[in-house]
């Protein structure tokens, strides 16, 4: 049997983006974001982290560092009835990345890498899926993968960035009021 999924990005979707955080001491949780990732978890959708971590190629923070933040995240998240079935990060970053983290990777979104291997990993049917992401290239990658519904967490509309099926939401509060309305089907163009 195949599972849904809600892939959530981290920065700026589960925690304030503060640009390249890597330690508890500087992670602040959006608002609402247990609340979605709780309601999403009842439904049965695993809770899937996708993040680029370029900080990592950029050496401003280490593997092991970004390691020992996401095990304190996923503690939280069990802590608050949400357990995340698994993270997937891609440290590389195509022109800024330091030695072996500089290449443009598969998993790098936009392009849809780490969401292609949840799918294989985690058997997830996509079409029905959700992914939640601040960032016209989170919603790109959810696009190329097949990812059923995708909503750019936003206060500021993409313009043309985006020319494809998806829907903005300005609060992680909406995404919550689709998730228990039902109303988290797929976008279509």
């Amino acid at each position: 049997m195949q599972h849904r999924a809600l892939f959530l990005d981290r920065d700026g979707v589960i925690n304030v983006d503060q640009g390249y955080v890597h330690s508890p001491e500087n992670f602040e949780f959006i608002d609402g974001i247990f609340d979605v990732a709780r309601t999403a978890y009842a439904q049965h959708y695993r809770l899937v982290v996708i993040t680029n971590q370029s900080g990592i190629a950029r050496g401003l923070y280490s593997e092991l560092q970004f390691h020992l933040l996401t095990s304190w995240m996923c503690d939280q998240f069990a802590l608050k009835g949400a357990p995340v079935a698994k993270v997937y990060f891609s440290p590389y970053h195509p022109t800024a990345g330091i030695g072996e983290y500089r290449r443009d990777d598969v998993s790098r979104k936009p392009r849809p890498g780490m969401i292609l291997q949840a799918q294989h990993e985690l058997n997830l049917n996509l079409e029905d899926s959700v992914l939640i992401g601040d960032k016209p290239a989170d919603i790109q990658a959810g696009i190329a993968a097949g990812v059923g519904c995708n909503l750019l967490f936003s206060s500021a509309d993409p313009g043309g960035s985006l020319n494809t099926a998806y829907r903005r939401i300005t609060s992680l509060s909406e995404a919550l009021v689709m998730l228990n309305s039902g109303q988290l089907k797929v976008v279509t163009s």
